[in-house]
């Protein structure tokens, strides 16, 4: 499988432990999460220290603070805060239409590498990406990625703006991916001063049956919202 690894001077099996490592450890945090955090911890060794020191720092607080405090600061952090969000699609489009068309190219991505989501899971959260990307296919993950890095970035800006312990793991992904150009920065600024789009309408055609594996005509690709450099 082809993997683009060279340009972040990562080869695959470190990308795969960065994208795996994040996957499990910005999940809510419960006694699996804490189980695991060991393993992650010696694997974080196996990896250039900046990024290493990223997910080491967020390990170190997950282990010195209470189980409670760390779920309650999870929801307060990301379930009610608009640019803390985990939903790639929402910082470019809000809950809007386009939103929900942003979506199905995620359902559709998913399809051609021949992984089913569960229903239960929209396909443009964070750690359901970082998965695909490590387990599945490296390459249609990090372009994922790469269409959204504006919503990455923000959302890194977001979290460092906070002092959240959580945006050492949002760096160690972005650390993953070419480093911004200046187009690319005045983007993430203007999304940073406008924010989302407001136009509350639902995720609708997120649900298209045309849109669903079963579908006899197969998927119709959709464009990405557009961001400077994307997929380069």
């Amino acid at each position: 499988m082809s993997r683009r690894g060279s340009k972040t001077g990562l080869p695959p099996d470190q990308l795969t432990i960065v994208w795996q490592s994040v996957s499990i450890l910005l999940d809510y945090p419960d006694e699996q999460v804490l189980a695991r955090a060991e393993l992650i911890r010696s694997a974080s060794h196996e990896l250039p220290v900046t990024i290493g020191d990223s997910i080491r720092a967020f390990l170190d607080h997950l282990e010195s603070t209470p189980l409670p405090e760390l779920q309650a600061d999870y929801v307060e952090r990301f379930d009610n805060r608009k640019r803390c969000n985990l939903f790639l699609t929402y910082f470019a489009h809000g809950d809007t239409r386009k939103r929900g068309m942003a979506l199905l190219r995620f359902k559709q991505t998913y399809i051609e590498a021949g992984f089913e989501l569960d229903d239960a899971e929209l396909p443009d959260h964070l750690c359901v990406v970082l998965e695909f990307a490590a387990t599945i296919d490296a390459d249609l993950g990090r372009g994922l990625m790469l269409d959204h890095r504006g919503g990455l970035e923000l959302l890194l800006l977001s979290l460092r703006d906070a002092q959240s312990p959580w945006a050492h793991l949002i760096q160690a992904v972005t650390a993953t991916l070419p480093p911004l150009r200046g187009d690319e920065k005045d983007a993430v600024r203007r999304l940073a001063a406008e924010g989302p789009p407001e136009e509350e309408v639902g995720l609708a055609p997120f649900a298209a049956p045309q849109f669903s594996p079963a579908a006899p005509a197969g998927p119709t690709m959709l464009s990405m919202p557009s961001f400077p450099g994307a997929r380069r």
